[in-house]
């Protein structure tokens, strides 16, 4: 790790496309007065190098799979692979949840159902009182859009999984959160997203929501999302060191 004397530490958040934003981490870390920077490394911004500055890393979803022979997502995997040696917080959503499971070693294949739209968490222990959801419910509801999954390293905590999902989340250590759903939504995101791609949410199955499905009640639902988004947020902002 570059080593340098008073630096401005901060959160570096990554994106993956250009329809993508960070959402309701942005919103947290803001009203947490906590510095942060967004890369777009799909636009050919400079990866940087570990160094001191950097508080934590967030990585955000993508159409991509971790497994494509790409400069940059090898390039992110390097850098989780850094910033776990130096035991710096790392967070993943969807595909950065996916990068993390693939800096730690573990592989990254087709889910057995693709999952889309709000669906049914359950915590792996439940009576386990662990910060990371302590006062929420279970289960919960999360928003989810994926087809591929991630394994889980032997030595890190499994927190919840779905009907369709059995790997969704697991903390690593004490810093590091990866996770195969979406829990970064706010209303204006997910407006966009599913207006977006509505051409591709026509499916209604059991592990796939139509768009109309997705759409119902949707304040309520993103509402309950962000309690979840919370309490996840807030334990691994503890482990954030300005």
């Amino acid at each position: 790790m570059r080593m340098t004397k008073n630096v401005n530490r901060e959160v570096l958040i990554f994106l993956h496309m250009d329809d993508e934003h960070p959402g309701f981490i942005a919103k947290f870390l803001q009203h947490a007065n906590i510095q942060f920077r967004i890369i777009r490394s799909y636009k050919k911004e400079t990866i940087p190098p570990l160094d001191n500055s950097m508080m934590g890393l967030v990585f955000m979803g993508g159409i991509m799979s971790a497994n494509d022979e790409i400069g940059w997502i090898k390039d992110e995997i390097k850098l989780i692979g850094q910033a776990l040696e130096h035991n710096v917080p790392i967070l993943g959503h969807c595909l950065g949840g996916q990068l993390i499971s693939k800096a730690l070693g573990e592989t990254v294949s087709k889910n057995p159902d693709a999952e889309i739209g709000w669906h049914d968490c359950y915590r792996t222990k439940p009576k386990i009182k662990d910060g990371w959801l302590d006062g929420i419910k279970d289960p919960f509801t999360m928003f989810h859009w994926h087809y591929e999954s991630f394994s889980v390293p032997v030595d890190a905590e499994p927190l919840f999984y779905s009907v369709h999902c059995k790997n969704q989340a697991y903390s690593y250590g004490n810093n590091v959160l990866a996770m195969q759903c979406h829990v970064e939504m706010t209303l204006p995101l997910i407006s966009d997203w599913i207006n977006s791609w509505k051409d591709d949410l026509t499916i209604e199955s059991a592990s796939q929501q139509s768009y109309t499905q997705i759409s119902e009640d949707l304040e309520r639902k993103v509402s309950e999302l962000n309690l979840v988004a919370s309490s996840l947020y807030t334990r691994w902002v503890s482990t954030l060191t300005v």
